[in-house]
């Protein structure tokens, strides 16, 4: 298992759904659990503010979910990065899908009923969690669309296919958020629990820190939170678990 830096030196990096928030059957259903921003906010202190979310979410919904408790955001992958809470958003020079992908994919969702277009300002999801038979439907016509795109990329996540520009992901956002303070000089703990996270987990070991999947190391979103409270009523790491 990766080691812990320091807690006064380290920068830790937060994904939201399947690691902070127990994941729901559609985007807008999840459940934001009683106390989870006051623990952010306490360790965000305790870090001097060196604690970000890293989701492939817009900034907005994280806004709208956790208030103004962890500070910095790195949203849809590292497509958008703010520094804290009152700092501005900074956006890479990457690319927006074409209208057309847009309006296949309204069109894809309408024939499954239950299915959802996520719409990002660089990408776009499609949901099939309550539309499993389109899954195979919906990466066969994304494998069409973006064919051999040298912009755009298919990925997996829980339960849906997502397009997001070649450039855009949480290894990236890792990297972006370190150049600054208040990370800067810090070394980064990263948590996820998805295959997307493997970036910002690769990152955070290069830079002489760690990388925890939520399923390895504490089972489940509620074991990730306990864990925090923890660290939150120590101010300093509490030892690794559920």
């Amino acid at each position: 298992m990766d080691t812990l830096p320091p807690f006064r030196r380290a920068a830790l990096m937060l994904d939201m759904d399947g690691t902070l928030i127990d994941l729901a059957p559609t985007p807008d259903a999840v459940v934001v659990p009683a106390g989870l921003p006051d623990t952010l906010a306490s360790l965000r202190e305790a870090l001097d503010g060196a604690l970000a979310i890293v989701t492939g979410r817009p900034i907005e919904t994280v806004d709208h979910l956790l208030g103004d408790a962890p500070g910095a955001v790195a949203g849809e992958h590292g497509g958008a990065v703010r520094r804290s809470r009152v700092g501005a958003v900074e956006r890479p020079g990457l690319p927006a899908p074409p209208a057309a992908w847009l309006e296949e994919a309204e069109r894809l969702v309408a024939r499954f009923p239950g299915a959802l277009l996520e719409r990002k300002s660089r990408g776009f999801a499609l949901h099939y969690r309550l539309a499993p038979d389109a899954e195979p439907v919906f990466l066969a016509a994304l494998q069409e669309m973006v064919g051999s795109s040298p912009a755009f990329q298919i990925l997996p996540s829980h339960k849906l296919w997502e397009v997001r520009p070649i450039g855009a992901d949480k290894g990236g956002a890792v990297l972006a958020l370190m150049e600054k303070p208040p990370f800067s000089g810090r070394v980064p703990v990263f948590i996820g629990d998805d295959v997307t996270d493997e970036d910002g987990m690769r990152e955070a070991r290069k830079l002489g820190g760690a990388g925890f999947r939520v399923d390895a190391v504490f089972g489940e979103p509620e074991g990730v939170r306990a864990w925090l409270r923890r660290c939150a009523a120590a101010g300093d790491w509490a030892p690794l678990g559920t």
